[in-house]
């Protein structure tokens, strides 16, 4: 990985921290995790160790004063985070500064307060479709409005484009201030020839069929794959690879799914308990995976008949196996389901560095950016 800059950058709603290790990765030095959920900070601060974090309620408005008596005077070139979208209200195209708009209200705070260089926010792709769009305009006109110059992915950012063994998609806004340019979204690094697979990914870790394993355990193999060697290059344990005591029917239904089928696929008057569009889905070994969810209940090994170990789901979000996940089960999953895949963040930060040397470089012009993305946009 890369480490070509000092710019800093303060991570709002960060969970466990897969959008700030993109951007470390990318040589970014992240001053500040924010987060309402403890387990998932302390996740954070095991993993980044350079960065402080800060349990505080970002719906509260005393929250921008706690996070900046925590910088102590350290300024942030880059603000990011992906604060969820519940809450929304249709008040006007240019009035996300309703107060019941509390999660999205944090990020604008943040930003009309610390005035960062940069900003991105990450959110599902429905976020660009909701009020029929009123939501994405008002996100545009308040960043706008405040000085910045907003970019919007023309489509959502697909994470196996990017090397992400997974088949999610994300919304991603990422504005510069006005005179520094229009931003623009990287290439894709893969192609559905070679995107990286489910096997790729996972096929070198223990069946755990005949017992659930330990939080740190050996690894049984060499890497199967280059995408592995990339995952164990600076691990020399494995953690959090532990299987889940399943019931011998629901052992018994999913050994009846074949690799990349689901609940449609098994034969009458079995897993009737569960039949919608994600239930009882296997994996297959030759493809990406499904979006990885916080529930760990419909998703199943291409192979062994259990639900994927923490492990198994870092390793299809792209986070490195020295990458250590504390607290419950049911707190990991959720932090791995809600994580941004670094992978993808990576890239991002890449771009978004790149964007800053091309400006100090000439090379960017605010008009004939704008005139480009009014182009992509269709505006």
């Amino acid at each position: 990985m890369s480490n070509n800059n000092n710019l800093t950058v303060l991570d709002l709603f960060c969970g466990c921290g897969g959008l700030s290790q993109g951007f470390i990765d990318a040589g970014y030095n992240v001053l500040l995790g924010v987060d309402f959920d403890k387990a998932a900070l302390t996740t954070y601060k095991k993993n980044h160790k350079n960065s402080d974090v800060l349990f505080a309620d970002l719906s509260n408005a005393e929250s921008m004063e706690e996070i900046e008596k925590k910088l102590n005077g350290k300024n942030a070139d880059v603000i990011i985070g992906g604060p969820p979208c519940q809450g929304f209200s249709l008040t006007g195209s240019r009035n996300i500064n309703d107060t019941r708009n509390k999660l999205y209200l944090a990020v604008v705070k943040a930003v009309k307060k610390f005035e960062p260089k940069a900003f991105l926010i990450e959110n599902v792709p429905g976020i660009v479709t909701l009020y029929n769009g009123v939501v994405k305009q008002q996100i545009i006109n308040t960043f706008e409005d405040m000085g910045y110059n907003v970019t919007v992915s023309a489509k959502p950012l697909l994470a196996a484009d990017y090397g992400v063994p997974q088949m999610r998609k994300r919304m991603f806004f990422i504005g510069f201030k006005q005179g520094l340019g229009y931003f623009e979204f990287p290439k894709a690094t893969h192609t559905p020839e070679n995107y990286i697979t489910c096997g790729d990914a996972i096929s070198d870790l223990q069946s755990r069929e005949e017992e659930l394993g330990q939080e740190v355990d050996s690894y049984i193999m060499p890497p199967q794959s280059p995408y592995q060697e990339f995952t164990r290059k600076d691990s020399e344990r494995l953690y959090n690879h532990v299987a889940t005591k399943h019931t011998e029917y629901v052992k018994w239904v999913i050994s009846q799914v074949p690799e990349g089928g689901n609940y449609k696929d098994l034969p009458p008057g079995v897993g009737d308990s569960r039949k919608f569009n994600e239930a009882w889905t296997r994996y297959h070994s030759g493809m990406p995976s499904r979006t990885i969810d916080t529930g760990h209940r419909n998703h199943f090994h291409y192979k062994y008949n259990r639900v994927p170990t923490i492990r198994e789901n870092a390793r299809l979000q792209s986070f490195r196996d020295d990458f250590i996940f504390l607290g419950t089960r049911t707190q990991q999953n959720r932090q791995v389901g809600n994580a941004v895949p670094p992978l993808l963040s990576y890239n991002l930060a890449v771009a978004i560095n790149q964007h800053f040397e091309d400006v100090k470089t000439g090379k960017i012009r605010d008009e004939y950016q704008k005139q480009l993305l009014l182009e992509i946009n269709g505006i």
